[in-house]
């Protein structure tokens, strides 16, 4: 049976869940901390080299991915630790994939980012 305090009573319940879990990933997780940073700079940059709305557009799709996948990342590692707290491959193996998605995510960042400045320097 489940237990009453994990299920939402109503819209508003499951809102301020959804940002606990995004409070508790800012207040622990020190890459989300770092991922927030960027993406401030990011708005920074956006700002000052004057993007147009289509390459805001990419940029905020592409940094939010990052801080996304890196939440993610913590709700997986977090799943896996209260399953076990010894070491198992299948255990490591959970972690190291939900770490590639982040690594994958800043990845496509970094290459739109990229794309969005050969473009500017073209034309």
């Amino acid at each position: 049976m489940e237990d009453e305090r994990l299920k939402n009573k109503n819209f508003i319940d499951a809102w301020k869940k959804a940002f606990s879990g995004i409070w508790y990933s800012i207040k622990t997780q020190r890459n989300v901390k770092v991922q927030l940073v960027i993406a401030v700079i990011v708005v920074l940059c956006m700002i000052f080299f004057k993007l147009n709305i289509v390459e805001c557009i990419f940029l905020s799709f592409a940094t939010m991915l990052v801080i996304i996948t890196e939440v993610m990342n913590t709700a997986v590692e977090a799943a896996v630790d209260l399953c076990t707290n010894k070491f198992h491959p299948m255990a490591k193996i959970a972690k190291d994939v939900a770490a590639g998605a982040v690594v994958l995510s800043s990845l496509n960042a970094v290459i739109i980012a990229i794309l969005i400045a050969i473009g500017r320097m073209q034309g």
